[in-house]
């Protein structure tokens, strides 16, 4: 009525106005002094509309029907406007009549009538639905849309609370959104979004954006919020989509700085099965065919499939951890089971559903399978290892807690994880393979254990590199020589890998020879130093010490070694100052050799760099700490090379180590006891 300025005029039998309201005055432009007591026609209406008007006032007063439409009446400044013009019969309490005439402006109520018109239009029309609550909340009007949404008939949400309707805990929030837009006004657009299932399609989860404003009469006061509801199922599915493709994204990324960063086989099934849990899956297994890592034995094409067991990796504890195989366990999987499918034919395998009859062909044994059935596996997927063309074994992912079964995209990520792992395990297969047949070549030539020699007490110790570089030349040797002298030879051809490890076969075999010749320790190593001259591309440093018990003394020469450890009892180790000289293979630089006494108890510590040397530590800290640790006089020779070993080097120290120690004992000859 508001937004309408109704008119109000009240004339009585004779035609006299007497009632006016203020709207009157706005409409008509006269005053309440200026029309009160007035004939209503003359001062309303056109003269030539008089007859008209007169007429259906008569008709009105005498028969009480009332009479409506739009008329043109005269305004105070003699124009002509257009009002929609509504009159009646009023009767009061002495059985008078009069004539209540009620009229807006024209333009305005079409203007409202197209408004309402539009409105009604659109929210009876429009995919979007729209509800109008109360400020209690309570549903006062649902468009089809929404009652479609809902799957519950606009009639049943009238006069119900919003959370009568919306009872599931994820309408706390609109709700809670709703109160404050109707304590604040501020308009909430497009900030909350609700995934759910409607009962008009309650196979598919869909998304509805919901939208809130305060409505308000012209006066300001609050009659409610309006709730517009937008289904975005297809802008979040393409967001999830987005974000899904973004994750797996990472996912390989992060596999390819995690995956291979050692050239080990079991590590690096190790670091697949960890990128793979728990982004990808709740149990994953790595395993490779046995004839893989054992060249021997040629793979089989029909039949059991032998396979090796590297990883198991779960996202919590499970049964499902117990139906898989242990790390290093082998086992024989017959020829109907998925993982001898997905080797013998190179191809992955989703299950997305899997049942009892599924989880009998996944499992190893029927024990396996109740194991799996219990842990509440319900998806599974496999993907070949494959690389350079060659099928190395299987990736097994398995869900059960993560309710989402496997898909054709978590099967394309699997294969693009198992094939960058398989690449990396082939790798270290290889290598280890290399690696083994190069410390077989190296251990074969090294002395299995010094011989007991007159005067001296001997522990030796050789330890490969243990990080991804090959086996170095690094070795020792114990000669016995003619009277009961004995030459202690400790040396490291520098480069690595099988020719390396030839190399020091070569040096080893040429040192025993010109030892035999009974050489002062120099002219040996001259000699040597002629022989790695001629070997292209290896040079190699070496310490060569006699020791002569007879004499209880000891000579040495060092070729660019380290020095060595002499340690006395009664006395703190020390360094031997030598001349270093310069490593086997320069040429041309005559070497010297050095004499000292022994007395018994005493001892000569030789060593190889890969004991002391490190990328993080001063050389000069480190052979302080080599000191330290040999000032330990009581200890035995073999406990002694333990902790240097133990406390000097680290599990992924690049370089090899040969260690040898003597200790001089009291030597007695034919001719008498001699120290």
């Amino acid at each position: 009525m508001d937004l309408l300025a109704v008119a109000a005029v009240l004339v009585d039998a004779e035609g006299r106005i007497v009632l006016w309201s203020p709207q009157a005055a706005d409409l008509y432009g006269y005053s309440a002094e200026e029309a009160l007591g007035q004939y209503a026609a003359p001062l309303l209406i056109h003269q030539e509309h008089w007859d008209l008007v007169i007429e259906k006032f008569a008709e009105v007063m005498e028969t009480g029907r009332s009479w409506g439409g739009t008329f043109p009446v005269r305004h105070k400044d003699g124009s002509s406007r257009l009002v929609e013009l509504r009159n009646m019969r009023l009767l009061d309490d002495r059985g008078d009549f009069y004539a209540l005439g009620l009229a807006t402006d024209s333009p305005t109520l079409r203007e409202v009538e197209r408004d309402v018109a539009l409105s009604t239009r659109l929210i009876s029309q429009s995919p979007i639905g729209v509800a109008i609550l109360d400020t209690e909340l309570r549903y006062a009007a649902v468009n089809p849309a929404l009652e479609r949404m809902h799957g519950i008939p606009a009639k049943d949400h009238l006069g119900r609370h919003y959370r009568e309707i919306m009872s599931a805990a994820k309408f706390e929030v609109p709700e809670t959104a709703m109160r404050q837009v109707l304590e604040t006004g501020v308009p909430m657009v497009d900030q909350a979004t609700v995934v759910g299932r409607s009962p008009s399609d309650p196979d598919r989860q869909r998304a509805w954006s919901i939208s809130l404003y305060r409505l308000e009469d012209p006066q300001g006061r609050v009659l409610g919020v309006a709730d517009l509801v937008v289904d975005v199922t297809d802008r979040y599915q393409a967001a999830m989509e987005a974000s899904e493709a973004r994750r797996r994204l990472a996912l390989i990324a992060d596999g390819s700085a995690r995956i291979g960063t050692t050239l080990e086989v079991e590590q690096t099934a190790r670091e697949l099965a960890e990128v793979a849990v728990p982004e990808l899956a709740d149990v994953v297994t790595v395993d490779v065919l046995d004839s893989i890592l054992g060249a021997h034995r040629p793979a089989r094409d029909e039949g059991p499939a032998v396979f090796r067991a590297l990883a198991v990796k779960g996202a919590y504890p499970t049964e499902a951890l117990q139906a898989a195989d242990p790390p290093g366990q082998t086992t024989a999987y017959e020829a109907d089971r998925l993982a001898t499918q997905c080797v013998r034919t190179g191809r992955p395998i989703l299950v997305s559903h899997a049942d009892d009859d599924d989880l009998a062909r996944i499992a190893r044994n029927d024990h396996a399978a109740t194991l799996l059935a219990r842990a509440g596996v319900h998806s599974y997927l496999l993907a070949p290892l494959t690389a350079r063309g060659q099928i190395l074994g299987c990736l097994g992912l398995t869900r059960a807690r993560n309710p989402l079964p496997f898909d054709e995209d978590d099967l394309a990520l699997a294969v693009e994880l198992a094939s960058r792992a398989a690449v990396c395990i082939d790798n270290a297969r290889w290598h280890q393979s290399v690696r083994n047949a190069a410390e077989t070549l190296q251990r074969s030539l090294l002395p299995d254990h010094p011989p007991h020699l007159p005067g001296l007490q001997l522990a030796s110790r050789y330890r490969p590199a243990q990080a991804t570089y090959e086996i170095g030349g690094d070795w020792y040797d114990v000669l016995p020589l003619d009277g009961d002298k004995t030459a202690l030879v400790v040396g490291d051809v520098m480069g690595s890998g099988i020719d390396a490890a030839a190399t020091m076969g070569r040096l080893r075999t040429a040192t025993s020879a010109f030892a035999d010749l009974d050489l002062e320790p120099a002219q040996v190593l001259q000699h040597l130093d002629k022989i790695t001259s001629g070997l292209e591309h290896y040079i190699a440093t070496c310490v060569y010490a006699v020791c002569d018990p007879h004499r209880a003394e000891c000579h040495i020469a060092t070729a660019g070694h380290l020095p060595p450890v002499l340690v006395r009892s009664g006395k703190r180790p020390e360094l031997l100052d030598l001349p270093t000289g310069t490593p086997l293979g320069v040429g041309g630089v005559p070497f010297e050799t050095t004499t000292f006494r022994l007395e018994p108890g005493d001892q000569l510590v030789l060593y190889t760099d890969g004991l002391v040397e490190t990328r993080h530590h001063p050389i000069d800290e480190r052979l302080d700490t080599l000191l330290r640790l040999l000032d330990a006089p009581d200890r035995s020779l073999e406990e002694t090379c333990d902790r240097l070993l133990r406390d000097l080097r680290r599990p992924d120290d690049p370089d090899d180590v040969a260690l040898l120690i003597a200790r001089t004992e009291p030597f007695r000859s034919d001719s008498g006891p001699v120290g």
